[in-house]
């Protein structure tokens, strides 16, 4: 039951980090204000484009990972990908004009990826499938 709890929050972080992603592409200006951070030098928005391909990327990886039922490469992503929302939470912390409202969303993805990572490494298959 806890695996399948455990697969079920990656299903929701990788579909998360898709729809994060497309939002950068395509409504930079809403997805930066989302992120926590203001940067828009006259509308270049290639930080926004960058990130945008690494969310989506990010999150193709984790729904492959569990459509192919690698579960034990799932967790270890999970884990080693928490490195992502803590440097994003510093940054946001970087700045002069952001708090505790723009990192919660950074924070419950590192408490997310942990859990859910260490849960699936953790955890023993069940005779059912995944």
């Amino acid at each position: 039951m806890t695996r399948k709890i455990a697969i079920s929050f990656a299903v929701l972080v990788g579909l998360g980090m898709i729809f994060l992603g497309a939002r950068f592409l395509l409504s930079p200006e809403a997805a930066e204000a989302g992120f926590g951070i203001r940067f828009n030098d006259r509308g270049d928005y290639s930080f926004h484009y960058t990130k945008g391909i690494r969310d989506i990327f990010s999150g193709v990886v984790l729904c492959l990972l569990i459509l192919t039922k690698q579960i034990k490469a799932l967790g270890i992503t999970l884990l080693v990908g928490t490195i992502i929302p803590v440097i994003d939470v510093l940054i946001v912390w970087s700045k002069d004009y952001t708090g505790i409202a723009e990192a919660m969303p950074h924070i419950s993805a590192i408490i997310i990826c942990l859990v859910s990572g260490i849960l699936l490494l953790i955890s023993k298959p069940s005779n059912q499938s995944l």
